[in-house]
């Protein structure tokens, strides 16, 4: 059996790709930054170019830190931004136009269009989502709207829709294979979530030709070989899920009432709920997990649009710092935030608010105001917004959801890990392994390929690093909560018409 599992995961401002080893830990890493493209207020568009070429130049030099050769990799998973929607011509694997990002709101007018007609309803019970411009399909019917001839060109077949994993598998395979996972599928509105299988009714109503779009997958499945070309060998791709399911089977989220959540660019919190789908009750999404062979893990999901991507504005925008490893030596700078609350709202809100017409503000601010407060709030929101998620989650779920599994790169922080812990009043527990994210789809392609024999083999490489637990006074905890929440209410419907 070959030493190790290759895993790409594709980011919203970076390409990672990590080789692990047989305990799920990481033998060699590399990593890319690819640009951000900002046509126009609350609009993000990437060059699906670039996200190649920084994934495919991450995944060689991974390979040479490790110092593995494509012999030793067993399998290859894929994870992904999910959302993100790229569209490429099917004779030359080349993109029609740039690709549309999930933060983008760009297609709020085909949502607010849909709601008009009344259905919102059926988009709901079918999909487990809102009708917002976060998911994919209102991107694609905003390029098929937009670009002249390509909806023609897409009713012949022409031109396939993927996010960006199918985007990936394809440019890998040589475009041999066009294909997703439940995970990433379940993201688009146009999967039936009951069915597991594309819907004719949600195509109709979002005018989205079924000639376009990929074949639907189990998670842990080979779906083809990699071209030999592209890392030296024909290594299986074997795994694939959205970034956020793959990081809730990283934390080793098998059991319903499980959860976690990831600190990227934006963050994510999921709630395992088992093999059937439930509706939530509090503005969260119903999505599916995996699928493992025939079985389906569906989760409850909050999505803040903004979180670790408030560390760039900080970098970018404001010039408050140089690198993004800055910030925390700025926030730590003042005692606590002054009495400054930064709302992030920079694309509008995600759950549980679901606003695309908010913006971003800052609250607070006085005379005495420096950058180290401004900072601290910044960091602090990340805090904030999660609890609006946990909060939501513990009142569909009915329990009391006392313990939080974290990963992703702002986790590593652990002066942010206490606040949050302190936020929440719960329990916040850090893996040793934070690249949770890859380390999912890791694990999902080497179960297909039987590296690792089962789930049993997979929880028990999960380690816990550092454990967190509540240590603000009641009274403190309640009056920044308080001040949080009169900040949000304030951005709500900023920029509507």
């Amino acid at each position: 059996m070959s030493k190790h599992i290759l895993a790409l995961d594709q980011g919203t401002t970076s390409s990672r790709a990590i080789v692990f080893g047989r305990e799920g830990r990481v033998v060699g890493s590399a990593q890319q930054e690819f640009p951000q493209i900002l046509p126009s207020p609350g609009h993000v568009e990437h060059d699906p170019e670039a996200i190649w070429s920084s994934q495919l130049d991450s995944a060689r030099k991974a390979l040479a830190s490790a110092k593995a050769s494509p012999a030793d990799i067993a399998a290859v998973g894929v994870t992904n931004q999910r959302e993100t929607t790229v569209l490429w011509e099917r004779d030359t694997g080349k993109p029609v136009a740039n690709a549309i990002v999930w933060q983008s709101r760009i297609s709020t007018p085909i949502c607010e269009r849909l709601k008009k007609e009344g259905c919102e309803s059926v988009f709901r019970q079918k999909t487990g989502l809102m009708l917002d411009p976060y998911f994919s399909g209102t991107k694609i019917r905003h390029l098929l709207d937009t670009i002249t001839g390509l909806r023609q060109r897409a009713e012949r077949g022409d031109v396939l829709f993927g996010t960006v994993d199918s985007f990936l598998i394809w440019r890998l395979t040589g475009g041999k294979r066009h294909v997703t996972d439940v995970s990433n599928a379940s993201r688009t509105l146009l999967l039936n979530i009951h069915t597991r299988q594309w819907d004719d009714e949600l195509l109709k109503l979002m005018g989205v030709p079924r000639a376009m779009l990929p074949e639907v997958l189990p998670s842990s499945h080979v779906y083809g070989q990699c071209d030999a070309s592209i890392l030296g060998a024909a290594i299986p791709i074997a795994g694939d899920a959205g970034d956020q399911q793959a990081a809730t089977f990283g934390q080793a989220c098998f059991e319903p009432g499980t959860a976690k959540n990831t600190y990227g660019t934006g963050c994510f919190m999921l709630l395992n709920i088992g093999e059937q789908p439930r509706a939530s009750k509090h503005n969260l999404l119903t999505t599916i997990g995996w699928q493992i062979g025939n079985r389906t893990t569906y989760c409850l999901e909050g999505s803040v649009f903004i979180g670790g991507a408030v560390v760039q504005w900080l970098r970018d925008g404001l010039k408050l710092i140089k690198t993004s490893a800055e910030v925390m030596q700025l926030a730590a700078s003042v005692a606590d935030n002054g009495g400054v609350v930064v709302v992030p709202a920079f694309v509008g809100h995600g759950a549980p608010h679901w606003d695309p017409y908010a913006r971003g503000a800052i609250f607070g601010i006085t005379r005495g105001t420096t950058a180290g407060h401004i900072a601290r709030a910044a960091v602090e929101s990340m805090a904030f917004q999660s609890r609006d998620l946990l909060e939501a989650m513990r009142a569909d779920a009915g329990l009391p959801l006392a313990v939080l599994k974290v990963d992703g790169g702002a986790s590593v922080n652990d002066h942010l890990m206490q606040f949050q812990a302190d936020i929440l009043n719960a329990t916040v527990r850090r893996p040793v392994v934070a690249e949770t994210t890859a380390l999912g789809a890791a694990y999902l392609a080497g179960l297909a390929v039987g590296y690792w024999k089962d789930l049993a083999d997979v929880a028990r490489n999960w380690a816990l690093d550092r454990e967190f637990k509540p240590q603000m006074e009641p009274q403190r905890r309640d009056a920044l909560c308080r001040d949080w929440k009169r900040a949000v209410e304030r951005t709500l419907g900023w920029s509507a018409p």
